[in-house]
């Protein structure tokens, strides 16, 4: 069962393990709120998984360590359980699923573990990590499912109020929700005027649906670029807990997360995951009361994948109307692109990329499309340039 004393414990026990991370005030991100960053983001292996591994790992037995342990993911819980079975010098096997990025395998393999590649989803994985728990009786760490994670989960609430003891609110990601357990109960437990709010993905809103039907649903598929808190199924645990503790849960789009990806880059140089990013997201998109108010954003990892970090970018500078594409219909006449971007150039908007079409059916034989991407610096300047080219006769649509 979850108590103070078992956070306040596992706050001892990680004192020479984890970083007790910064809460760095963000005033460019909310101008009209006090809002501040709890970087877990920075945290050893990037995420704050290691806190709930390390203190489950501690309090096994000598022969359940001598047997190792056991567990399933194909991001931040495996690299946590790596690496605190490493520490604890026993032995780890996590089942990650074949199609994870390799950057994410490797780092789990030099944290230490013993990798089992599993064909199939997270499900397969997880299926499999079971079986290999029987077969070798190794102790399966779940990555939410578990007091003695959640608890080591908790110690980030202790570390918040004891930086910002008068917060007003504390925006947490949920995903399977042991972070928002943890955290949750250690701040309520200490300051139940504080208020806590969790964020789910739009694409994955698993314990959401569970308050509103108050008991557990579980999703037919989950699609969103915040891949650590794509969970179908929230744990029992944890439903109680938040059913508790927590006051109000929204979500957030996918595009919403990817500004605040690039939000954090851009005003604070701090690289979040899309899971990690929910809560800013969050704040900057108004989903939560906290104008006025003192709040932490909980930005629970970093581990983006790069392959993918580009394409999150876009769609961010997209969201904010700071990169945008034109398709113009144009007679197909010399001087007819130079007219065009004198236009944009005039009013400041820089050209990225162009392309003329000649050949696209939908349009008269003697016409062509003019597609060009360029930077803007916000959606009144996108409205600015598409005022002065329908003025100028031109018929266009904007993407």
């Amino acid at each position: 069962m979850l108590t103070l004393d078992k956070i306040y414990h596992a706050s001892y026990i990680l004192k020479n393990i984890v970083r007790p991370t910064d809460l760095i005030r963000a005033s460019n991100i909310r101008p009209d709120s006090k809002l501040y960053l709890k970087t877990e983001n920075l945290q050893i292996t990037g995420s704050f998984k290691i806190r709930g591994a390390y203190y489950k790992i501690s309090q096994l037995t000598q022969e359940e360590k001598s047997m190792g342990v056991v567990a399933c993911s194909a991001g931040n819980h495996a690299q946590g359980v790596a690496l605190a079975a490493s520490k604890s010098g026993i032995k780890s096997l996590i089942c990650i699923p074949d199609s994870a990025p390799i950057s994410k395998v490797e780092a789990t393999k030099n944290f230490g573990a013993e990798v089992c590649l599993v064909e199939g989803t997270y499900d397969d994985a997880y299926s499999r990590a079971l079986e290999m728990q029987k077969e070798t009786g190794a102790t399966f760490i779940h990555p939410f499912e578990d007091d003695l994670v959640i608890a080591g989960q908790g110690t980030i609430g202790l570390e918040i109020l004891e930086e910002i003891p008068d917060a007003d609110a504390v925006i947490i990601p949920i995903g399977g929700g042991g972070l928002i357990s943890g955290v949750s109960f250690a701040i309520k437990s200490l300051n139940p005027n504080i208020k806590i709010y969790g964020v789910q993905a739009a694409g994955a809103p698993s314990m959401i649906n569970s308050r509103a039907e108050h008991e557990i649903q579980t999703l037919q598929s989950v699609n969103t670029i915040a891949d650590g808190i794509a969970v179908k199924t929230p744990g029992q645990t944890t439903f109680n807990l938040c059913e508790k503790y927590v006051d109000e849960i929204v979500t957030v789009t996918d595009d919403e997360i990817s500004t605040a990806i690039l939000t954090l880059i851009e005003k604070q140089k701090l690289v979040a995951e899309g899971a990690g990013a929910v809560s800013v997201a969050a704040a900057l998109f108004n989903k939560v009361p906290i104008e006025g108010k003192k709040v932490v954003c909980l930005i629970s990892g970093g581990n983006i994948d790069v392959t993918i970090l580009s394409r999150v970018i876009d769609r961010g500078l997209q969201k904010a109307g700071r990169l945008v594409t034109l398709n113009i219909k144009l007679i197909d006449k010399p001087g007819q692109l130079r007219d065009v971007s004198k236009i944009i150039a005039d009013l400041g908007g820089n050209v990225v990329s162009v392309n003329h079409d000649r050949t696209d059916a939908n349009v008269d034989i003697n016409s062509c499309f003019l597609r060009i991407s360029l930077e803007t610096r916000d959606r009144d300047h996108v409205m600015e340039i598409k005022n002065e080219l329908m003025k100028e006769g031109y018929s266009f649509s904007i993407n």
